[in-house]
This record gives C-alpha cells, sequence and structure tokens, in this order.
C-alpha cells in the first residue's frame, strides 16, 4: 500500500536504520491523554548502544524516556496518523511532513536538504532555539562579540530564549496554513528583541510585521533588519496598538502592552481571525476602580498590594473568558521566572472552538457580577454585555 502514512513510516524505518535520523516531531495531538500536546524524538548514543530518546511534551511537564530503536519505532506507528496528524522528519539530507485530517486522508511532502549530522551525542549541553552568537543579538546590544550576554541583558537574553521556545510550542498546536507563508504580527514591540526572535525562529516560513508608536525604535529596527539581512520577510512600522489596521494575520504577538493595549492588540487578532494569540499583559489598571470584592475579603483588600493583584488576576482571567467565548483555547501560564521579570504571565488563544456560545457567555457575566465589573475594554470590542440587561 503506498499511501502517505505508510510512505513517512518507510522514511522512519529507513532514517532509523542508516542513522541518518536528526529529528522527529510529532503534532496535533487527538489522543485521550488531553494534557499531552507533542512528541520529540532523535537519537542518543548510550552505554547500551543507539537509542531514540523520547520528550512527551505535556501542558504543564516533560517527560523524557529512552527506548532500543525497534521498540521506539513499534512505539510510534500507532500515534502517527492516529493520536498525532502532523508528523515531521528531519534527516542528513531530508526532511517529511505528513499532514493527516480526522477522516483519515494524508498529505506527504518531502524535500532534500543540506547534509547535516545527526545529534547522537546524549551530552547536556545546552541547545538554544536562539543561537547566542546571533549577529542580530549583538546589533541590537543583547550581546557581546563572544555571544555572552552584555551587562544588564542577562535577563533580555533569557527571556529571548524562553519566548522562542514557548512560541515553538504553541505554532505546533496551532491550526495554522502550511501552503503559503506565515503572517505574523507584534504588536507594541518596542526595540525588536522578540520580533527579531519571531523572525529568526521561522525564517523564510513567515512574513513578520513589528508594530510600535515610537517612531525612533521603528527607524532602528528596520535598519538592523536590512543590515541583518532579514528584510524584507521583517519590518517595522510606527503607529499605536488600537490605530494600526490588521486586514490579515495568522499569528498576533502582543507582550508587555500596558493596560488596555493588550485588549486592543486581542480585539485586533480576534478581528483578523487570527489562528494563534499570544499576549503577556501588564500594567492592569482598568478593573481597578470598579472590582467590589465580597465582604469578607475587604480587610484583605485595605492593602494596596493585594488590590493590585487582585486587579491584575481578575483583568487576566476576565480575557482568557472572553477569548473562549470567541473561539479560542486558551491556556495560562507563567512566561518567565519571576526573577527575571515581574512581567511574567502568558495568555495564549488557540483557535480552535465556535464563537458566540451561550453557556461561556453566561459563566464571564457571573464572572463579573461576582467582582461588580459593568465594563471591560475587551469586551466592549467583541460587543459582549458583562451587564444584562
Amino acid at each position: 500500500m503506498n499511501d502517505p502514512r505508510t510512505r513517512f513510516l518507510t522514511l522512519l524505518h529507513a532514517a532509523v536504520a542508516d542513522g541518518t535520523l536528526v529529528k522527529l516531531t510529532l503534532g496535533k495531538h487527538r489522543g485521550a491523554d488531553v494534557t499531552l500536546q507533542n512528541v520529540f524524538v532523535r537519537p542518543v548514543v548510550l552505554k547500551a548502544g543507539p537509542h531514540l530518546a523520547f520528550v512527551w511534551r505535556h501542558a504543564t511537564r516533560d517527560v523524557t524516556k529512552n527506548h532500543a530503536p525497534a521498540e521506539a519505532l513499534a512505539l510510534l506507528e500507532p500515534l502517527i496518523g492516529a493520536d498525532f496528524l502532523d508528523a515531521h522528519l528531519f534527516t542528513t539530507s531530508s526532511s517529511a511532513q505528513l499532514e493527516c485530517q480526522p477522516d483519515g486522508t494524508a498529505r506527504l511532502r518531502v524535500k532534500a536538504s543540506a547534509p547535516a549530522a545527526p545529534a547522537a551525542a546524549h551530552d547536556r549541553a545546552k541547545v538554544r532555539p536562539i543561537p547566542a552568537d546571533a549577529a542580530w543579538l549583538r546589533a541590537l546590544g543583547v550581546t557581546n562579540d563572544r555571544g555572552q550576554p552584555r551587562e544588564g541583558m542577562a535577563d533580555k537574553f533569557r527571556q529571548i530564549q524562553k519566548f522562542a521556545e514557548l512560541l515553538g510550542h504553541l505554532l505546533a498546536d496551532a491550526p495554522l496554513p502550511t501552503d503559503r507563508p506565515l503572517t505574523v504580527v507584534d504588536m507594541g514591540c518596542g526595540k525588536g528583541y522578540l520580533t527579531f526572535a519571531v523572525s529568526a525562529l521561522l525564517g523564510d516560513r513567515a512574513t513578520v510585521q513589528g508594530v510600535e508608536a515610537r517612531p525612533e525604535l521603528v527607524e532602528l529596527c528596520n535598519r538592523v533588519a536590512r543590515e541583518q539581512g532579514f528584510a524584507p520577510r521583517l519590518s517595522f512600522t510606527a503607529g499605536a496598538i488600537s490605530a494600526t489596521p490588521l486586514p490579515a494575520a495568522d499569528v498576533l504577538i502582543a507582550l508587555h502592552a500596558c493596560d488596555t493595549a493588550t485588549d486592543d492588540a486581542l480585539a485586533q487578532g480576534i478581528a483578523a481571525h487570527a489562528a494563534l494569540l499570544v499576549v503577556a499583559p501588564c500594567c492592569q489598571k482598568e478593573l481597578r476602580p470598579q472590582l467590589r470584592a465580597p465582604d469578607v475579603l475587604s480587610d484583605a483588600l485595605r492593602h494596596g498590594i493585594f488590590q493590585e493583584r487582585q486587579a491584575e488576576f481578575v483583568t487576566d482571567a476576565l480575557r482568557a473568558q472572553l477569548l473562549e467565548w470567541a473561539g479560542y483555547r486558551t491556556k495560562v501560564f507563567e512566561f518567565i521566572a519571576t526573577e527575571h521579570t515581574a512581567k511574567n504571565l502568558m495568555v495564549a488563544g488557540i483557535r480552535a472552538l465556535p464563537a458566540g456560545d451561550a453557556a461561556s457567555a453566561a459563566r464571564l457575566r457571573a464572572f463579573a457580577a461576582f467582582y461588580g465589573i459593568r465594563t471591560q475594554r475587551l469586551a466592549q470590542h467583541l460587543g459582549v454585555a458583562l451587564v444584562e440587561g
């Protein structure tokens, strides 16, 4: 039988047998374990001989296991095309992508690639999604000529690496097009550290646009993009988030857009039918004057720090519920450890659900009523009344 899945499995068996396997990635999980997201496989050499190292990536943890080649292949075969609808195989001479549909149809794409040695050593070397010696990191003042973070930039360097790692996982889980380059927009991109990271991570697979209100930063970023060979697939535009038209986008990013600017960015992404929304909110001030917590909390909320943290929680929890109402499967998690930045919460929305669900609308209205919230910027953008009548 010469169907796409069978041909893919034949390529996989051959790569394992002749030692040309570089890595295998399984995505778009549809199995029984709802916490499982991806499986990553690479060759390693142990004292017992060649093995395949599996990383089972769950929502909140990773599980790593090593299997002998025959055992590994027996484990992988029933997963490919069933529990996982997408599979990417990389060898030293080619790459193959298998895309399966729930109805059983499948498509296989194979292309040659530049020769590369398989990563067979079972070492503890740190593999970063963004190379530390990347020239654009030096050009933006993050690292020095030796690829080391400059003074005061160590936290920014860690943030760039962590963001690139997280984005890679989110992209693998999102229903993104595969027949054309992606369109990615980074709203409120600042000096463009993370915008460059996105473009470096995706390469020719995407056109990336940064939007920033400060013209001097836009000029700087466009110059670095030209000098480092990123243009024209990476460009920067001057403008405010709320005033910048966004006719189409596959991925919308807004990291540390202050207060309701995060809501403006989310609304832009939803209106553009983006498959993936990624925001890291900050300065959640809009709801604080409205909050009317139950009497039992009044003594605790006399303290300003508790009021501030409650406002942050309520704002972002309501945003997550509004995204779910708008048809997005929502994840909320820590972006980076608090010792590196206090602005460490990330909210991601993956388009996957029917929009306008009445039950989700009722739940978010009950949540708003509990805290006395009558209006909120994202709700206004979406036309969602938080108070009935």
